[in-house]
């Protein structure tokens, strides 16, 4: 088992765009991070990029798609280290083919659900016993304002035309997520909390973005070392509260 006195991180779909910064900053403010992807040639990649910036990070084999490859990386980390102090459930897709309630394709809709929020649900249960094992661990679900009902139902809302059944309704579901385990970890030092990391230029939007990765990974790095008297159970962005 590795020794150490640093804060252990594991970041899902962290080989590149926002989640490769978080692991970065996270990095920076002396966490060990575990840099999460499926495929192991990208992952070990990233992970060697940050670490010849002289940071901890190394590379972590997990697929929210694959259910069978979620609790061997919970056994590794458990045997390296014994425990985890943070869990960035970062990792997500919009597929193609999802859209308006009427013409989203089905096939869509389902595999978005499978990745974005049952998955992430798998890869929460499997690290909980884990996070349960540290002095006061931080669950950081990266949701989107799209997923808020308030926005999505405001005409006002700067994203109000752009409706993906799909995609909008499982991260809707992954703030679900984070309210029911906030309620259920209340009497734990465990905070829970979902980040809206604002339209950021990554792969996901094929680089529309109006925001960099950096200011992207602000809210997930805040939440994710929150202080002791920190909120549990909030949906927040960089300027604040966001609304369900």
């Amino acid at each position: 088992m590795t020794q150490t006195t640093k804060k252990i991180a594991l970041i899902t779909g962290a080989n590149k765009g926002i989640g490769y910064e978080v692991a970065r900053q996270l990095a920076n403010s002396g966490c060990l991070v575990l840099l999460g992807a499926r495929n192991r040639t990208l992952g070990e990649q990233a992970a060697a990029k940050l670490a010849a910036e002289n940071l901890d990070v190394r590379y972590m084999s997990i697929d929210l798609d694959d259910s069978d490859a979620i609790a061997p990386a919970a056994r590794s980390i458990d045997a390296d280290f014994g425990g985890l102090d943070i869990l960035v459930n970062n990792a997500g897709i919009a597929v193609q083919g999802d859209g308006p309630p009427s013409t989203s394709s089905l096939e869509a809709i389902e595999r978005d659900y499978r990745v974005n929020f049952i998955g992430t649900v798998a890869v929460t249960q499997a690290m909980l016993p884990l996070l349960r094992k540290a002095p006061a661990a931080r669950i950081v679900n990266v949701s989107s304002g799209l997923g808020s009902l308030t926005k999505t139902g405001d005409p006002a809302f700067q994203f109000v035309a752009y409706k993906y059944l799909g995609y909008a309704a499982s991260k809707a579901a992954l703030n679900m997520l984070t309210v029911q385990l906030a309620y259920e970890l209340r009497y734990t030092a465990i905070k829970v909390n979902s980040a809206d990391p604002g339209y950021t230029a990554t792969d996901l939007n094929e680089h529309r973005g109006t925001q960099t990765v950096a200011e992207g990974a602000v809210e997930i790095v805040r939440l994710a070392l929150l202080p002791d008297d920190g909120p549990t159970g909030a949906f927040s962005n960089k300027n604040g509260k966001v609304p369900w």
